[in-house]
């Protein structure tokens, strides 16, 4: 595919479904996130890939974020919450960390780490992988950025999720 083509035919995947990229697609497509735009050549993304206890810790986390967002969610709504997580095939979250002070605004390292959340995108749907760029309640939650080894002050810009595209 041409770069245009990869670009304009970009859209998020509504359902994915094993398998995930493989271990060689997934450093590929890591690679090429690692190789966005960065003002002051900072590197302020962190790609943190989900797999065994950290996703485990994740889904909890996040699931219990929506809770506290959305206290009148049953037991089973906030399970189901987990279970999706944990089903998702491959799971990557993009984060900022931000150095602060720093001569770079914290807005143009978020930018940067935005730009790495795309290539990510991008390279995952050049190689035939749908993605699903999520947020929501766990992306501004200080229990989940903990979970995933960050801080308060920390951004998570994406989760997110890739995977064979649904029939």
């Amino acid at each position: 595919m041409e770069l245009i083509d990869i670009i304009t035919s970009r859209a998020s995947a509504a359902r994915l479904v094993p398998p995930a990229p493989s271990a060689s697609e997934l450093e590929r497509i890591l690679e090429s996130a690692r190789h966005a735009p960065d003002h002051g050549r900072l590197r302020p993304w962190r790609l943190i890939v989900l797999e065994g206890e950290l996703k485990e810790r994740f889904a909890a986390a996040a699931a219990a974020a929506k809770r506290r967002v959305t206290p009148t969610l049953t037991p089973e709504q906030v399970e189901s919450e987990r279970a999706k997580l944990l089903a998702s095939p491959q799971i990557v979250v993009v984060a900022c960390a931000v150095k602060k002070p720093h001569k770079i605004p914290e807005i143009e390292q978020v930018i940067a780490a935005g730009a790495a959340a795309e290539n990510l995108f991008l390279a995952a749907h050049a190689l035939g992988y749908g993605v699903m760029w999520k947020t929501g309640a766990a992306a501004y939650d200080a229990e989940v950025k903990a979970a995933l080894g960050l801080g308060d002050e920390d951004h998570i810009i994406g989760i997110m999720h890739l995977g064979t595209r649904a029939a």
